[in-house]
């Protein structure tokens, strides 16, 4: 928890040393960045995100992170500059986004590959002696769950429950 390197995958077979404070694959550039700023702003110790491997083609996922970081997000939440199919983040607010350019520094080794060298750059990184953020940066709160039930006895879906996602289940 500690820890200051956070490293973002690509498309290569790499799993980082244990001296990270997380890692991850990372393959579409809406919803798989939202997870990874989520999880960084949680943890203020994170300092730096390593970028590794080659670009995932069609969704450009990795390069659309650069430019996130670099550029932030325009009104409508799309990433600006960003190369991929649809970089949109939608689940974020803008004050995450902000949190998470100001937090880190990128280390983009987009196209690197080979193990070896990858767990050098790492281990550079895990040496430098950097201060927290502050405090973590919470973006995501879940709800308690709740339903709604339909209790009049005459209606042909009585015994139906709507649960907090809308999903219907039936009542025992």
């Amino acid at each position: 928890p500690n820890d200051s390197v956070a490293v973002v995958i690509l498309n290569v077979d790499f799993v980082p040393k244990d001296t990270v404070a997380l890692y991850g694959r990372l393959k579409t550039e809406n919803i798989g960045l939202e997870k990874i700023i989520a999880n960084v702003i949680s943890n203020p110790h994170i300092r730096f995100v390593v970028l590794c491997g080659n670009d995932i083609r069609g969704h450009q996922s990795g390069r659309s992170l650069l430019c996130l970081h670099k550029n932030g997000i325009n009104e409508n939440h799309r990433i600006i500059d960003a190369p991929g199919a649809i970089p949109f983040i939608e689940n974020l607010s803008e004050e995450a986004v902000n949190r998470f350019r100001e937090q880190v520094t990128m280390v983009d080794l987009i196209g690197e590959t080979n193990p070896s060298i990858l767990n050098q750059r790492i281990d550079k990184l895990v040496s430098n002696d950097v201060d927290s953020f502050g405090e973590p940066f919470i973006a995501i709160q879940l709800k308690k769950a709740s339903h709604e039930e339909i209790t009049d006895k005459r209606a042909l879906h009585s015994k139906i429950i709507l649960n907090y996602m809308g999903k219907v289940k039936r009542r025992e």
